[in-house]
């Protein structure tokens, strides 16, 4: 049995993950792992290091701002370097390295990942006046990413 599911922008629960405002938009319960979604906005100091994931693979929706996207190598430099506006759809299959960052003062951005299960690392690091994903390793490793490089410098306006 299947049953549909509709959640309007602020319909989902809210939870901050570093400095960042994240609404959980579908979780992992409510599709039998099958998928999350999350709605991020995010600044331009808010970007993730470059890492991959080994077991999900990771969607994007850009809603508003425009959001730069480093994708397919181990370190930034070498990475695709790609820039999505409001509307974009990027796909990152599970083992390709990547990662994002906001272009402008902030942007909000759907994060779909399948399976769903790497919402529970979002949930556990919680809030913090900055990122320090490197302390969070062994988290990580929990949840199938391994982090590659750091997180592209934030640019200025």
């Amino acid at each position: 049995m299947s049953i549909a599911l509709v959640r309007n922008p602020g319909d989902g629960p809210e939870f901050r993950y570093y400095k960042s405002a994240i609404e959980q938009v579908v979780s992992d319960a409510e599709t039998n792992g099958t998928v999350t979604v999350m709605r991020l906005t995010v600044g331009r100091a808010d970007a993730p290091p470059l890492h991959s994931h080994s077991r999900e693979d990771e969607s994007w929706v850009v809603l508003a701002g425009r959001v730069r996207f480093w994708v397919g190598a181990a370190s930034l430099g070498a990475c695709d370097v790609r820039d999505a506006e409001p509307g974009a759809y990027i796909y990152g299959p599970r083992s390709v390295p990547h990662t994002f960052q906001a272009i402008t003062p902030t942007a909000e951005v759907l994060i779909i990942n399948n399976p769903g299960a790497i919402e529970g690392y979002f949930h556990s690091i919680g809030p913090a006046d900055a990122r320090s994903d490197a302390e969070h390793t062994d988290i990580l490793t929990q949840y199938g990413v391994t982090l590659l490089d750091n997180p592209p410098p934030a640019s200025p306006l």
